[in-house]
């Protein structure tokens, strides 16, 4: 790859998707969250010799909100292995909202269908363990700092306190998931690691940093450290492609082909295998949650670089 070529497309890429930020807006229903400029846009990519190329607000820090969700399941799978783990978290994708609670109480079993919903992601950080709610954080935050190389990674507190105070939906969702038993330990406890996790703070170079490490099958390319097994990694890169888009996932996986996750503090993760990891931040959302021109831009980077696994 001509690097000054790639970068120079990056950022061509970059301004043209700037423009969508319009026809977003920031979320708004954690507050702080709501103060965000809706028209930043940042990007980049680290390739698997650890260059990265950047344009935009790449160094501004947002929190992975969803996108953590990827982080806790690889810990509680290499805690608990995949049986515990899937016995009380199903595989399938759902057409429903992020937040839903409606096939929670429809299907039987009540476990939610797969882990990227925050159903199912509640009942994942109930099954990291650890003495008390820090310890079972560290666990996660200690990956991560492996993972981007950068020890001071930690939790945003205003992004924490202000999701905590907002949470209702989420609480009722816990107490539902209790009562159907998928969730044994204290629930007031799995929900703070769970708002927590969600407020860990990043930057899209970071968040690149994360996605080369899936892209090389759990694989640290700065290191050549195995931060996790390969397995692990191809069970997330799947979930990233059949729901990591929450329900446009589908839709993304048609028009552009790699697997992603998203956040709403307009942060998404895509990893290409074996070729690339992308970090993105773009807080101005669409209607599913998911960042307006950061979906654009790796619809076009996709096209223009051939990136598509399928």
């Amino acid at each position: 790859m001509n690097l000054e070529l790639a970068t120079q497309q990056l950022k061509r890429l970059r301004d043209d998707a700037q423009t969508c930020t319009g026809n977003g807006k920031v979320a708004s229903y954690i507050p702080e969250l709501a103060k965000e400029d809706p028209c930043q846009l940042g990007v980049s990519i680290c390739l698997p010799d650890g260059t990265i190329l950047s344009a935009g607000e790449a160094d501004k820090p947002f929190t992975l909100q969803s996108i953590s969700k990827i982080f806790s399941l690889i810990v509680a799978l290499c805690q608990n292995g995949q049986q515990y783990v899937f016995e009380r978290v199903g595989k399938e994708p759902t057409g429903d909202p992020f937040n839903s609670i409606i096939k929670l109480e429809t299907i039987k079993p009540h476990k939610p269908l797969n882990p990227m919903i925050n159903a199912g992601a509640i009942a994942v950080a109930g099954m990291i363990r650890g003495k008390n709610v820090q310890a079972r954080l560290d666990c996660i935050l200690d990956m991560l700092r492996k993972m981007t190389g950068n020890p001071e990674i930690q939790v945003n507190h205003a992004v924490y306190c202000s999701e905590k105070k907002t949470a209702d939906r989420n609480r009722a969702l816990a107490w539902f998931l209790k009562d159907s038993g998928v969730l044994t330990g204290d629930v007031e406890e799995t929900l703070d690691l769970y708002f927590q996790h969600c407020s860990i703070e990043v930057t899209a170079k970071e968040v690149a940093r994360l996605g080369m490490v899936l892209a090389a099958d759990g694989i640290d390319v700065y290191t050549g450290d195995r931060v996790f097994p390969a397995e692990v990694a191809r069970i997330c890169k799947t979930f990233m492609v059949t729901c990591g888009m929450y329900n446009a996932s589908g839709e993304f996986a048609i028009d552009v082909g790699i697997p992603a996750k998203s956040g709403v503090a307009g942060g998404i993760m895509a990893t290409v295998p074996q070729r690339m990891g992308i970090g993105v931040f773009g807080p101005a959302l669409d209607e599913k949650g998911n960042s307006v021109s950061g979906v654009n831009l790796l619809e076009s980077l996709s096209k223009e670089w051939n990136l598509g696994i399928f």
